[in-house]
């Protein structure tokens, strides 16, 4: 779809509020009609979401998964590690950077799988999805804010939950189906 026939003109641009990862800003449009109206957005630097795919000989391929202290929600969700990127950070060291501080797992090898605007009603926010492989333990490092432990799930149960509403993370979702979908990994039970 070509996004340059906007049906709304940019009016004005303030921001709001300057936060430690995004900031919260007011824009007024004006209809072809040349009506005027305000609406908030967050605008967000990007983002990265990472599946990790652990193999072990003999086993089937396990996705590392962190338990994730959500504060906006009062409780802990079920995800992919994922993270913001720095300003002008290239997606690709966010996701060698993210996977290590929430997991403790380096990557020899990330594929990119997707990217995709996470909530465009609110927010500008563009997230890269990638998929990890080669893992080595080498320790998690997570940020003084950041309340995470990390949960290893049979790659078939992951894809069960991502379809059955056991995830509740849409970026997980996401990125998991889009890997099925790919055939990074099979939803049958190894021979």
């Amino acid at each position: 779809m070509d996004d340059t026939n906007k049906t709304f003109q940019e009016v004005t641009r303030r921001t709001l509020h300057r936060g430690r990862k995004f900031d919260f800003e007011q824009v007024v449009l004006r209809t072809p009609a040349g009506e005027e109206f305000a609406r908030e957005c967050v605008r967000h630097p990007g983002a990265v979401v990472i599946l990790p795919i652990l193999e072990a000989p003999g086993l089937p391929p396990r996705i590392v998964f962190v338990r994730n202290e959500r504060f906006a929600l009062g409780k802990a969700l079920l995800e992919l590690p994922a993270g913001t990127r720095e300003q002008g950070e290239d997606p690709t060291r966010t996701a060698h950077r993210e996977l290590l501080e929430e997991t403790g797992y380096q990557a020899a090898t990330l594929t990119p799988l997707s990217r995709f605007h996470t909530t465009p009603g609110m927010t500008d926010e563009l997230m890269w999805a990638y998929a990890a492989s080669g893992l080595t333990h080498l320790g998690q490092r997570p940020e003084p804010d950041e309340a995470l432990s990390v949960v290893l799930i049979d790659a078939r149960d992951a894809l069960a939950m991502a379809s059955d509403g056991r995830l509740a993370d849409a970026k997980s979702i996401a990125t998991i189906l889009i890997a099925h979908q790919r055939g990074l990994f099979t939803s049958s039970p190894p021979h």
